[in-house]
């Protein structure tokens, strides 16, 4: 597939998109946006640019819909600008062989008014913006992605505001709010906050409006925002409209005649209160000590790391700043019911009497009222058909329900709709249970949900199903709402982790919400995931891959109400997830605080097959990559890898046993048949529909059960998916009548191609690719053929897909110059790429301690050295046999990341009669490759890698446990990673 080809594909679907917009004197109705296909998927479709929170875009029909124009490179963009006419250009950093800075200049030159706003990616972009001094003046402002879809809408508003100052503050006395701040990081994340705090407090005031006059006036006199971030300029605009200035809002460290002043704030408000003494100023600072100086000249202080930032901005601001429905009649014209919108009136199609059905079909009332609606043409379909074409009047109701039902299913494919309980069980649309962003899962599913849907892509396959399971989201304005009505940030500092989970449970979600729970477990009857999706996870730049919680429920309890108990209390302990031990630590080695983390909560039809009395799972389960980080015999890194298993994809992403194979080659097998039989799947994972009550405290396993493979051989579910071992010839027999152990080869998928699921996986890793710029991971799950599914064909599901950080640019090693005498380690089976240095700790475990019984202790121990080395501020290198992060503690330390997160480097090794492969499918995995930590193995026996035991003995200890010694050097510890060969090597 071309990119060209994915182009038309992406646009057929966000041309049908109303994304709405008010109208002003000045608008942004055109924007270019620069960028991958996923990052402006993300900006449309999840923000939808934030409406749910500025009330002034649904506000008597101040809508319009803005023409948002993708192109992914800068020589595209140009071609754009000389034959279109935008408002403005917002440019991500990589957007090919013309960068934005390039881009930004040759705009200029063409049309000097056009706005252009560079958006980061990472933080770490920002060192080539302050590289490109020299020209970075053509760009307008810099604003970085910090996974909150409300920063679009911040930076489209500033630049209208910025537009519309000088002619709305004299003419309409509009007020001004000065915003000085230098962080980009910081006003990235303190603005989308600030324009919400505004817009919701214009919203309360146009609500109590009853004149339409007056309710046009309050939108249009909202406060701007003006951002400036350096002295002169804050000045400049402070001299300008200073008659107009409701509020300054400033940072205390900034630039003044370019260079950095530490007391810039301070001067700037002195500067300000002689000529304005009375005008309110907020002081903003990660200081302490600044507080002081703000109470001594007289002005509001706020603390930037605060967990209450923005609550005590809005407390500050408020108290110290002020068409129809379907009437359905009879020929008398008495009322019989009516339909507010589609889904409405094509339940109650089916209800109404004849003689009301036969009234309005004969004067077109129903395809009228459609086109009113909009619905131009479902009207066209229907207002040629007569009483008369149909033999029976319940043909005539038949045809009715079916054309509006067929238009609403195909309307809503691929899409992100409103809560309506119709739509609920529907395959290929995602229901919004609340308003607020998707999160990072969320983004991503629809994302590919929606492309695949535009491309009809199931219809390259015959006899086979893709689709995306029923699913629905509460958005994170939930996770706001509980959060800030429960109190539950003044009570958690000093809890434990079950303090914190019982905290949550004792919290109350909105009414809406539970309100819309039970209309949606009235409907959906059938085992349900609920799985968390914040803002940062599953994010190239903030990988937090299974560190928050997921939640599988059998939902066949008699009672709804105990169901619905269940619901709620999974859903309250995925928003718990956020505040636990371990996740608020990943969050403090990510530089990130729990604040600036939002939940949303996926709630998914969980893909399977009932198996028996009670066992409830899938028949396969998987994930699949574009990249592969440790090709083997003639693969190579982009023929991409998979691992699949039977049953649940627990399984898989907790790294236990599974099958390995390469989508582009499924023939070619990875292990010999001896290595097949040996690191074959023992055991898989099923929900327990026996289990009814439960406690979701107990863990994320407790509604599942753990089953031997003899148990999917009764079920009968091993018809495709199994081998059998000829211990007489020593080979894999595909007869499954044959005597013999049972190996899960999977041979009939991926050999004889029962199901076509490489293909399949081939063709979505390379959509997923181009679409998001970079590698991809996608989780994904397939029910076979069975007369006890409830689909009725083969069905592949898409769970998941999250960007695969991999950079493989530039950093070479020669291995043919390496001295290995001065190596402390060589593999060829590394991943990674670059130099790691300033490491001068290394922590390895003693081949002679090791004990695969006494893993759990191993995990215990690392988790004190590892707290140790985080106090005192230092990375390490991390040496150990077997598969790290695996929840199988016979496999390898079932360390969880937050155990480890200061090795800079792990070393997994091999033993003898220990020998396990590294696993490239967990969550574990997933975040080593986002954080860039190197990742390297040395298999036992192998006449190329080794790492040098008998030097590291030779070293003196630093401080030695019952398993792990820990070294420290006078020297760093260079590390070397060739991201392109494999090759690794540390030096001594």
């Amino acid at each position: 597939m071309k990119m060209e080809e994915l182009n038309y594909y992406y646009n057929k679907f966000k041309y049908g998109e109303d994304i709405f917009h008010k109208l002003m004197h000045w608008r942004v109705r055109d924007i270019l946006l620069v960028s991958t296909f996923y990052d402006a998927f993300i900006f449309e479709q999840d923000g939808r640019l934030s409406e749910q929170i500025f009330g002034e875009y649904r506000q008597l029909n101040l809508s319009t819909a803005p023409r948002i124009t993708s192109v992914p490179t800068g020589s595209e963009a140009l071609k754009k600008i000389k034959t279109h006419s935008y408002d403005l250009v917002i440019t991500m950093m990589r957007i090919g062989e013309i960068g934005p800075f390039e881009l930004a200049a040759r705009i200029k030159e063409q049309k000097p008014d056009l706005k252009v706003l560079l958006l980061l990616n990472v933080a770490s972009d920002y060192v080539i913006w302050e590289q490109h001094a020299a020209d970075r003046h053509f760009i307008d402002d810099v604003f970085l992605w910090n996974g909150d879809t409300k920063l679009f809408l911040a930076m489209v508003k500033s630049v209208e505001d910025s537009m519309n100052a000088e002619y709305d503050t004299t003419h309409g006395l509009v007020r001004v709010i000065l915003l000085v701040e230098d962080s980009v990081h910081y006003y990235s994340m303190f603005l989308p906050s600030l324009y919400s705090i505004i817009m919701s407090q214009t919203q309360k005031l146009i609500d109590e409006e009853v004149s339409d006059i007056n309710k046009h006036l309050r939108m249009r006199v909202r406060p701007k925002v003006l951002l400036a971030h350096d002295f002169d300029s804050a000045v400049e605009l402070y001299d300008k409209y200073k008659e107009y200035i409701l509020c300054v809002i400033s940072d205390v460290r900034f630039k003044v005649n370019d260079a950095l002043d530490a007391k810039a704030g301070i001067k700037l408000i002195e500067h300000i209160l002689s000529k304005s003494p009375d005008l309110p100023i907020i002081l903003q600072s990660s200081e302490d000590e600044n507080e002081v100086i703000a109470k001594e000249i007289g002005v509001h202080f706020l603390n930037k790391n605060s967990k209450h930032l923005f609550k005590n901005l809005r407390e500050y601001m408020v108290y110290s700043l002020g068409f129809g429905n379907f009437i359905f009649r009879n020929p008398d014209g008495e009322v019989i019911d009516e339909a507010a919108n589609i889904a409405e009136f094509e339940n109650k199609i089916l209800k109404i009497p004849e003689e009301s059905l036969e009234f309005h079909s004969k004067f077109n009332h129903f395809s009228n009222w459609l086109i009113v609606h909009g619905e131009i043409q479902i009207a066209k379909k229907i207002r040629p058909m007569k009483i008369e074409d149909f033999e029976t009047r319940d043909d005539l109701r038949q045809f009715l329900y079916q054309i509006f039902r067929s238009v609403r299913v195909e309307k809503n494919k691929g899409k992100i709709i409103n809560f309506d309980a119709v739509s609920l069980s529907e395959l290929n649309q995602i229901i919004r249970l609340t308003e607020g962003s998707l999160g990072g899962k969320g983004r991503g599913l629809a994302f590919l949900n929606a492309l695949l849907c535009a491309m009809d892509y199931e219809k390259k396959y015959e006899n086979t199903s893709i689709s995306l399971p029923s699913t629905a989201i509460i958005g994170t304005e939930e996770f706001d709402q509980f959060i800030e009505n429960n109190s539950i940030l003044e009570k958690i500092p000093s809890m434990s982790d079950n303090e914190i989970d019982q905290l949550f449970l004792s919290g109350n979600l909105s009414e809406m919400l539970i309100s819309r729970l039970m209309i949606y477990l009235e409907t959906i009857t059938y085992p349900i995931a609920v799985r968390s999706s914040s803002l940062l996870e599953d994010s190239q730049a903030q990988p937090l891959a299974g560190v928050y919680r997921t939640f599988m429920l059998p939902n066949n309890h008699p009672d709804i109400k105990v169901r619905l108990k269940q619901l709620t209390d999974a859903i309250k302990l995925v928003f718990a997830s956020v505040y636990l031990k371990d996740a608020r630590n990943f969050m403090e080695s990510l530089n990130y605080t729990a604040e600036e983390e939002k939940m949303a909560v996926i709630i998914q039809e969980t893909v399977g097959c009932l198996n028996g009395e009670s066992y409830y799972y899938p028949h396969i389960s998987g994930v699949a990559q574009s990249y592969n980080f440790y090709p083997v015999s003639n693969l190579h890194q982009s023929d991409g890898i998979a691992n699949i298993a039977l049953g649940l994809g627990i399984h898989v992403v907790e790294g236990k046993t599974s099958l390995r194979f390469c989508p582009r080659y499924p023939q070619s097998d990875i292990l010999s048949e001896e290595e097949q039989v040996r690191n074959s799947q023992k055991d898989f994972y099923a929900i327990d529909l026996g289990k009814t009550d439960f406690d979701l405290v107990a863990g994320e396993t407790i509604t599942l059960a753990k089953l031997g493979i003899k148990e999917a051989e009764k079920h009968g579910t091993l018809q495709h998916l199994a081998s059998v071992w000829d211990y007489e010839n020593g080979r894999l027999s595909d007869n499954l009548q044959d005597s013999g152990l049972k190996v899960l080869t999977f041979s009939r998928i991926l050999k004889y191609n029962y199901f076509p699921l490489a293909k399949i996986l081939e063709d979505l890793l390379e959509i997923g690719e181009i679409a998001l710029g970079i590698p991809v991971e996608i989780e994904f799950a397939v029910n076979l053929d069975q007369q006890n599914c409830y689909t009725n064909k083969p069905t592949f599901y898409i769970l998941q897909i999250r960007p695969l950080s991999v950079n493989t640019e530039a950093y070479r090693i020669n291995a043919v110059t390496l001295d290995k005498n001065m190596l402390l380690m060589y593999t060829e089976h590394g991943m990674g790429n670059g130099e790691i240095s300033g490491i001068q700790d290394l922590i390895y475990l003693d081949p002679e301690r090791f004990d695969k019984t006494q893993t759990l202790n191993m995990q215990a121990e690392i988790e004190q050295f590892n707290s140790k080395m985080a106090a005192e501020g230092k990375y390490y290198i991390l040496i150990g046999p077997g598969r790290w992060g695996s929840r199988d503690r016979f496999l390898g330390i079932p360390v969880r990341w937050s155990q480890i997160n200061h090795a800079k480097v792990i070393l997994e090794t091999g033993l003898k009669d220990f020998m396990v492969e590294s696993s490239q499918g967990t969550h574990f995995f997933h975040n080593l490759v986002a954080m860039n930590v190197g990742y390297f193995s040395i298999p036992y026996g192998s006449e190329t890698d080794f790492v040098d035991f008998k030097w590291l003995k030779q070293q003196q200890e630093t401080e030695r446990g019952q398993y792990f010694v820990h070294l420290s050097f006078d020297h760093p510890l260079i590390v070397m990673m060739d991201g392109k060969t494999g090759l690794a090597v540390i030096y001594k």
